[in-house]
């Protein structure tokens, strides 16, 4: 079963969100937490495998949470919620190590997807949705165009290929069939890609190539 801690100020959203995600059959909603303060504390008691958190909440807000949340060893994979599309405070999350976000109105079947996804240890990199907001966010000045070039200038040919591909929100499996290698190659070269560069997931991967303005 997948254990899902679900984190928002609304208790109406924190209703609506356990009954759909326990529809699924495989996802079961450990707990819940009206602000960031109270999620610290539930995942450290709930151990939860997915953490679905409100960006904007009183107190501790989600992105303030995340920063704690993935300080600790063996956090959960962390999406954060949003009703805006183009939301600043999702950006600085993906920067800290949350592996996506999702529109609040996310349909039903979107959203258990979305779990099962993160929980099998994807990134959620949608070519719409996420791509837009990377590329709204992103600080694109020459000075961190440049330093972000600088290190993916330690990639090799393929490697270059195989991040700028993430970045457009292709799965592994497409990134196989477009570069014409084995999604096992693909995962490989992925895994390198990530050690050289000092990345957590494919999300941080995406922002190094939308800041170097690629």
């Amino acid at each position: 079963m997948i254990r899902v801690l679900v984190v928002d100020d609304e208790a109406l959203v924190r209703s609506g969100l356990r009954m759909i995600l326990e529809t699924a059959g495989d996802i079961v909603v450990a707990g819940e937490a009206r602000d960031g303060a109270e999620a610290v504390g539930a995942v450290t008691r709930l151990a939860p495998h997915v953490v679905l958190m409100d960006v904007r909440m009183p107190g501790v807000d989600g992105l303030a949470a995340a920063a704690r949340i993935q300080a600790a060893p063996d956090a959960p994979r962390i999406v954060m919620l949003t009703t805006f599309d183009l939301d600043e405070y999702v950006h600085e999350a993906l920067r800290l190590g949350a592996v996506g976000f999702l529109l609040k109105d996310t349909p039903p079947r979107d959203l258990i997807a979305a779990v099962r996804t993160v929980a099998a240890g994807q990134a959620m990199l949608s070519p719409s949705v996420t791509k837009r907001l990377i590329s709204a966010f992103v600080d694109r000045a020459p000075s961190r165009a440049e330093r972000a070039r600088a290190r993916l200038a330690a990639l090799t040919g393929r490697e270059e290929d195989v991040i700028r591909a993430v970045a457009r929100g292709l799965s592994n499996a497409e990134i196989a069939r477009e570069l014409r290698l084995s999604e096992a190659t693909v995962k490989a070269h992925l895994s390198r890609v990530l050690a050289k560069l000092g990345l957590a997931n494919r999300v941080q991967a995406a922002i190094l190539v939308h800041d170097a303005d690629l």
